[in-house]
Parts: C-alpha cells; sequence; structure tokens
C-alpha cells in the first residue's frame, strides 16, 4: 500500500462516473447498514489518583494553573515507546483516534497493547477513519468483542470489500460523502498524558520500514489541554458519523471467539522495539521518565485546534472551512518577523498565497520545507504544488524541498539505513514563540475535505527546539530553491556535509516517466480533491 494514504481518494471524475453507474447496473449499490444504537459515553474525570494522574502532577509542579506541559517526540522510535508505554501504565481509560492503522508490525503491536490493557480492566475506545480498514474487518472485529474494547469506525464506506480500490470502486455511488475523511491523531491514557501530532499507527511513521520512513513530529502532553482534547474525542466518539465496527462489519464469523481470535490475527510479524537512536532533545525516554516518576515537561498556554465531525457532510464551502486551517493562517496573519513551516502536502491556493505573500509585505520572512519531487509519495500533489513556486520565489519566500537520500542532517531523527526519507510533519513556528502541531496540511484536501486537529503552544523553548530539529540553512537533506538569473526558471542548491553548493537546473530525483504521468493526469483533477 502507498505510504501518504491522504491523498485524492479517486482522480479522474469521468471514470468516478463511468464506474458508479456500471456498478449500479451489474453489481447494486452497497450501502451502510441502519444506524446502530450508540451507547453515549465521556472521558473519565477521576483519574487524578491513577498512576499517571500522579506524575503528571509531579511533572507540572512548575507549571502555572492554566498552563499544561509539553515534550516533543521527533524520533520514532521514542514516539512508538511513549505510545506503548502509556497504554501499558493506564488504569482507567484509553482514548485513541486515528486515520490509519496498518495491519504491521507497528500496528498489531499496538492494538495488542490495547487488548492487554482491556484486559487488565481497562476501558479501550478506539476510533479510526474507515477509509484504510479495508482487508482488517475480522481484525478489528475480532478486538471489538473483547470484554472493555469498544471500536468505531468514522464514516464508514458502505462496501466491505478486502481492497481499497475495490472498497472506493462500489462506494462511487456515495463519493460526497466518502471523500470527507478523519484524519485526527490522537492518543489518551487515563486522561492524564496525551500524544498528538503527525504519525499515524504504521512502520513507515515510526522509522520501521525497510522502503520508506517518514520525518515526523508528536508531542506529549500533560495537563488542563488534555481534558480539552478528551472533549474533542468525546464529539466524535458520540457524532452521528461514528459506527460501531460490530454493526458494520458482517462477516466476521463468530464473535464468541473473540479472544482466541484476536490472538490468531493479531501474530506478532516483526522484532519487538528497541531504542537505537538517541532522542536529540531529550537525554532518555518516557518510560525511563515515567519509571522514575516525573517526565521532563515544558509549562506552556495552549490552545486545542479541532474541526467540528460533522464537517464530513457539509456541502457548503463557507460553512466547512477547517476550523484549523483558518485559525494556522489567522495566526500566520499576526506574524511580525518570522514563520517556518513544515507541510508535507503544500498547496497554498490563492487564499493561502495572499496570506504569505501580504506577511512578506509587511517585513516578515517566510521559510517553508515541504517534500521534492524524489521524497513524495504523493506526485500528483508536488505536481500542483509546483505550479505555485515561481509566484512564491518571487514574493521573496524561502523554499526548500527535503531530498529523498537521507543525508547527516537527518541522521538525529532516526537510522534511516537504505531507507529513503520523506517529510510528513506537519508544523508551523511564528515569531519564534508560537507553535502549532498537529494533523494539518497545508493543502486543500485539509481545508475542505478532511477533518484535522492540533495544537498552538506559546512557547519559546518549544519553537527554539522545533529549529533545531527542522533546521533549513545549510542542511545537507534538503534543496534550497532560488530563480535562475532569467527570473522564470528554477535552481535546486544542495549542500553537502562539507558545506559544498551545487546548482541543479532540472527538477532533480525525478524520472521522465512519472512526470509525463502526473503531467497529463493533473488536467482532470480538481485542486480542491487534493
Amino acid at each position: 500500500m502507498g505510504h501518504r494514504h491522504e491523498g485524492p481518494l479517486l482522480t479522474a471524475p469521468a471514470v468516478r462516473i463511468a464506474g458508479a453507474l456500471l456498478l449500479a447496473v451489474l453489481a447494486g449499490c452497497a450501502s451502510l447498514p441502519p444506524v446502530a444504537v450508540r451507547a453515549p459515553s465521556s472521558a473519565f474525570l477521576d483519574t487524578r489518583d491513577t498512576s499517571l494522574g500522579r506524575i503528571a502532577a509531579a511533572s507540572l509542579s512548575e507549571a502555572g494553573r492554566s498552563e499544561s506541559g509539553f515534550r516533543l517526540l521527533p524520533t520514532g522510535d521514542f514516539a512508538l515507546d511513549a505510545r506503548l508505554e502509556l497504554a501499558r501504565r493506564a488504569e482507567r481509560s484509553i482514548d485513541a483516534q486515528y486515520y490509519y492503522v496498518q495491519r504491521d508490525s507497528v500496528g498489531l503491536q499496538f492494538l495488542r497493547e490495547l487488548r492487554n490493557a482491556a484486559q487488565r480492566g481497562v476501558r479501550v475506545r478506539l476510533l479510526v477513519d474507515d477509509l484504510y480498514t479495508a482487508g482488517g474487518d475480522e481484525l478489528f472485529h475480532s478486538l471489538a468483542t473483547i470484554p472493555n474494547v469498544e471500536i468505531r469506525f468514522f464514516n464508514p464506506l458502505p462496501s466491505r470489500r478486502a481492497s481499497v480500490s475495490g472498497r472506493l470502486l462500489f462506494s462511487l455511488h456515495e463519493f460526497d460523502r466518502i471523500n470527507h475523511r478523519m484524519h485526527n491523531k490522537l492518543f489518551i491514557a487515563d486522561n492524564r498524558m496525551s500524544i498528538s501530532g503527525g504519525r499515524n499507527m504504521a512502520n513507515e511513521y515510526f522509522m520501521r520500514s525497510a522502503h520508506a520512513n517518514f520525518i515526523d513530529l508528536d508531542v506529549l502532553a500533560a495537563g488542563p489541554v488534555v481534558r480539552e482534547l478528551s472533549g474533542v474525542f468525546d464529539g466524535y466518539w458520540n457524532s452521528d458519523y461514528a459506527y460501531p465496527a460490530t454493526s458494520v462489519v458482517s462477516t466476521a464469523g463468530d464473535a464468541s471467539h473473540g479472544p482466541g481470535r484476536f490472538d490468531r490475527l493479531a501474530i506478532d510479524i516483526g522484532p519487538t522495539l528497541e531504542l537505537k537512536t538517541i532522542d536529540p532533545l531529550n537525554p532518555v525516554s518516557v518510560a525511563a521518565e515515567l519509571s522514575a516518576g516525573k517526565i521532563s515537561l515544558t509549562p506552556a498556554q495552549a490552545s486545542v485546534l479541532a474541526d467540528s465531525p460533522a464537517k464530513v457532510v457539509r456541502r457548503d464551502r463557507g460553512e466547512h472551512v477547517s476550523t484549523v486551517t483558518r485559525s494556522v493562517l489567522e495566526a500566520f496573519g499576526e506574524a511580525r518577523g518570522e514563520i517556518r513551516i513544515a507541510s508535507p502536502y503544500f498547496i497554498p491556493g490563492q487564499e493561502g498565497l495572499t496570506v504569505l505573500t501580504g506577511a512578506i509585505e509587511r517585513g516578515v520572512r517566510i521559510r517553508v520545507m515541504t517534500n521534492g519531487f524524489g521524497a513524495t509519495d504523493e506526485p500528483l500533489v508536488h505536481q500542483r504544488y509546483s505550479h505555485y513556486r515561481r509566484e512564491m520565489l518571487r514574493a521573496g519566500l524561502d523554499l526548500y524541498e527535503l531530498r529523498p537520500d537521507p543525508a547527516h542532517d537527518a541522521a538525529n531523527l532516526g537510522n534511516f539505513g537504505s531507507s529513503s526519507a520523506r517529510l510528513h510533519a506537519k508544523v508551523a513556528i511564528i515569531d519564534s514563540k508560537t507553535v502549532f502541531i498537529g494533523s494539518m496540511n497545508l493543502d486543500p484536501r485539509s481545508t475542505w475535505s478532511n477533518t484535522e486537529m492540533g495544537l498552538l503552544i506559546e512557547s519559546e523553548k518549544l519553537a527554539g527546539q522545533i529549529k533545531s530539529v527542522l533546521r533549513n540553512d545549510r542542511n545537507a537533506s534538503l534543496y534550497r530553491l532560488r530563480l535562475a538569473s532569467n527570473g522564470e526558471s528554477i535552481e535546486w542548491v544542495a549542500t553537502d556535509s562539507s558545506g559544498a553548493t551545487r546548482v541543479i537546473r532540472d527538477e532533480p530525483d525525478s524520472h521522465w516517466l512519472l512526470r509525463l504521468k502526473t503531467f497529463l493526469l493533473q488536467p482532470f483533477i480538481s485542486e480542491d480533491l487534493l
């Protein structure tokens, strides 16, 4: 399966229409089952005396009453270790919300830890967007039959085919609905500690893929912001668009054999987690700090940004512009000195371009880091982004693109080995003091089609830490783009580890056949779908 899982669901509209008509005639249209009775539930509030509650309190001893505490998780193995350890230490509840849970070593290990927690008596609520559950119906159903576990699928597709392509094809008659997805990523243990950011639960998000791995960023939080995040989770969990997995899946076998069936389906297919890297920001792992009874957190004021789950059914653009996108653009509009952006899929659109160029005209320096052609897993998105490059460079924006070959400068983010590097972090820093970390890309899909969430944190320390991790100047993992002397052509400046530079005048790391394919397809794809 591809590595992005966030791009356009389908391409040519004519193919969608013809396919839908053909399926309606030959196979009949699949449909969702009647809406099942959903028992509403909410986050537990009486968790102060849990182990995690006591550790959170100790870790926040220097924070103000309205402040929360934060620790960045830049490396994949440390970020996975943090989730697994919080799951192991949870005593009352685990609430997890993800766009994508893969059936690979990371995804299965994550699900096994949820099962283990449930067997200890912990209430587990798992909310997964339904787009990429294809082929996993029986696995999720078997886990949902275990006591203390409840699983819901967000905005389910009517077809339950085993492949993503087949499921999409047999759901085309509801394309306007299924094109809207829940892109949120959130993990909460005992309503006392949370992890949010850009990572889904799959190998490539935690440096465990042999093919390509993502440079990403999560943030662990404790304090008042966690209760706000729990409120966001409850809103999605109790919404009309979250279907109990057991009501959607109709071919999962005998539910009476749930625990044993889950064990067979979730058998370990990979090595156990080892912390092979050194966290560039923290000397020890979250697990070690939890064992010591206190986590090193940075106190700060923060705001929770979250789209409404009802965004998936709104049709008028004015009604369902992303709350997250709007809030981030408004924060950009208040910048006075500098904006730094990392977005793997960057299509600013005319509105975003207006905000960015307006900031530059006020004297704000803007630096954007995104994937280069060789690093992206969505060439069609890159093709549309490339339409904006010349205008952004002319306006004075500093533009950097990630190279697919991991250089020494990326070593502090993980051991890439022979795999390619791809940017997946969704981060912005404003005036070296305001930080956005979340699930939102700066592209039309995040604005119009996907639900998103994130944190806006006021912290010079966290801003400085992110700068040190995702640095731009003289980074051998990046190309720096500039206009050629003719003012029309684009040049890519590559810097090696010694500081020597070379200039590339054609799109680097690209293959002519892939360029031709994207060129031929892009006229048929609306920018709003990317």
